[in-house]
């Protein structure tokens, strides 16, 4: 956490969370500044969309065979708009670093890399949609044990295994999800 701002974190959902769309979300935070933040969820999968099916719906012609990974939402905000977590091996005007493995593309130029072999990122996740925060609405949040912190890895972040990411980011701080309360307490 740089300068007491969370971006390049991962944030994990404790049960009880009161949003129904957050349940059991793992979310990297990609920018967060006192004006706002904002996330991308990495285990909630689009029921039968993959990355091939959407890029086929853009007509964005693959010269590669795709793997059929899962397209996955985001978050809540803007579920139309796409978003690339990807390593930094690719890169354009538009990426935005997060961590320094990890950046964030929003451009159809990132697509059209990733459908080739010419400058496509080795790791990527695509999502619709963000999760999007106010001024001190995370902080608030996360005061008030809304969310877990932890430090991203490749796994969580590009593993494709999106039902077990949940639980594999609290093992990270080693906790165990049969022992968390949905009931935030005070010492």
């Amino acid at each position: 956490m740089e300068g007491g701002f969370f971006s390049g974190q991962l944030l994990i959902a404790m049960p009880g969370i009161s949003d129904p769309r957050f349940e059991r979300a793992l979310i990297l935070i990609c920018a967060h500044d006192e004006e706002h933040a904002m996330g991308l969820a990495l285990n909630h999968p689009v029921e039968g969309l993959t990355v091939p099916d959407l890029l086929e719906k853009l007509e964005i012609e693959s010269t590669i065979v795709l793997p059929p990974d899962l397209v996955l939402v985001g978050g809540p905000v803007e579920q139309e708009r796409g978003f690339v977590l990807h390593s930094t091996d690719y890169g354009g005007e538009a990426t935005l670093d997060v961590t320094p493995q990890v950046a964030l593309t929003a451009t159809r130029e990132v697509l059209e890399a990733m459908a080739s072999h010419n400058g496509a990122p080795s790791k990527s996740l695509l999502a619709l949609g963000y999760a999007g925060w106010g001024a001190g609405q995370l902080e608030e949040e996360l005061k008030q044990n809304v969310w877990l912190t932890c430090d991203p890895d490749d796994e969580l972040i590009f593993g494709r295994d999106h039902g077990r990411k949940w639980t594999q980011a609290l093992a990270k701080l080693g906790v165990d999800p049969q022992r968390l309360s949905s009931a935030a307490g005070r010492a």
